[in-house]
């Protein structure tokens, strides 16, 4: 039966929250209403799977237990305990917010919708999420598993702005207002759980008699698949610098991509240019310093969200010049075996084990 009268969606709304209640997983941050938690742990699960969370949650909550704790901490070890979890602007953003709370809201997480809101890295899916789970506001939310569901129970695109404006109205029309913060977990479960991309189980869906997609058995044509963009490749050459037993490593400046980590200095291969060749002009350019390559180290594939690249290191020994942060916001010399106190991105890991082997 199709959702368009008060009786129904009431029904439709009893059987959904009915089966949270049965089906529900057992998460961290579904046992407790502190808005600390709940906004830590949607941060977090951004474009992130909850199987990659857990640990990373657990860990970071443990470490900054509250708002205090984590405003008051370097920026690096932030960083250094989101390494390997991506979209490190999360973190940045994470620290900024957590100052934010303490000097402006005395370290009480803001109630209103619109304070929330405006805390760094939070948008109107993060907010009326931390707001109807902690606060039990009538805020629906819509993520990329409402989307799917909302697309499926009523085969509607969801590509255009005026499509995405009306599946905001429908996730408004749609929520249960007695409890809005279950809701919104309950639909985002389905989701993840039962309305899955690919494969959908309309066989175990507690809202399927609602649904025009398994009516029509139209589920793998909703929502209805955006073109694929082209993925570029960039070929990356970087040089592990050595001089008197000690690594040379810069710190990315904080508004750039991967802000805030370590790497070894390099970039990308120009036209025409040899790795080797390519290590050398980037390390001059971004350090102020000559040096003579050396040995390959390895080559890594790695993919982002928008590009992927191929990651050639080298061992290089430093020749001459005064090291200066160029294209960076620090530099420091390093032993070695030091590196695993530093926050680096993921693809950089499969070089640290080669640094301990002769060059």
């Amino acid at each position: 039966m199709e959702i368009d009268t008060p009786k129904i969606r009431e029904q439709y709304q009893e059987k959904l929250l009915q089966w949270f209640d049965n089906e529900l997983r057992d998460l961290p941050w579904r046992k407790t209403n502190d808005p600390y938690a709940i906004w830590i742990s949607e941060i977090m699960l951004q474009q992130t799977q909850v199987k990659t969370v857990l640990p990373y949650f657990n860990r970071f909550v443990e470490k900054f237990p509250d708002v205090f704790t984590l405003a008051g901490a370097d920026l690096h070890q932030v960083l250094k305990l989101w390494e390997g979890l991506g979209y490190y602007a999360r973190a940045r953003n994470l620290h900024k917010a957590a100052n934010v709370i303490v000097e402006k809201y005395q370290g009480r997480f803001p109630t209103s919708i619109e304070q929330i809101k405006a805390l760094p890295g939070i948008g109107p899916y993060t907010a009326a999420a931390i707001s109807s789970i902690s606060f039990g506001s009538a805020l629906a939310v819509v993520d990329g598993n409402v989307e799917r569901v909302l697309a499926r129970l009523f085969t509607m695109p969801t590509k255009s702005p005026a499509d995405q404006k009306k599946t905001k109205a429908l996730a408004e029309q749609l929520l249960a207002r007695k409890r809005p913060g279950d809701y919104n977990q309950a639909i985002m479960e389905l989701g993840a759980l039962v309305c899955k991309p690919r494969n959908p189980l309309c066989d175990t869906c507690p809202v399927a008699e609602f649904c025009l997609a398994f009516k029509y058995q139209k589920q793998d044509s909703y929502p209805v698949k955006r073109p694929k963009k082209h993925r570029p490749h960039h070929l990356i050459a970087v040089g592990v610098v050595w001089h008197q037993g000690k690594i040379l490593i810069a710190r990315r400046p904080e508004n750039a991509m991967l802000g805030g980590l370590w790497e070894f200095p390099g970039g990308k291969v120009k036209d025409n240019e040899s790795l080797e060749q390519t290590v050398q002009r980037e390390i001059r350019e971004e350090m102020g310093i000559r040096v003579q390559v050396g040995a390959k180290i390895t080559c890594i594939e790695h993919g982002y969200t928008h590009f992927s690249i191929t990651l050639c290191a080298f061992h290089c020994e430093y020749l001459s010049g005064t090291v200066k942060a160029l294209a960076s916001s620090e530099w420091r010399w390093i032993s070695p075996d030091a590196i695993e106190n530093y926050a680096f991105p993921r693809a950089n890991h499969k070089i640290f084990k080669a640094l301990t082997q002769p060059k």
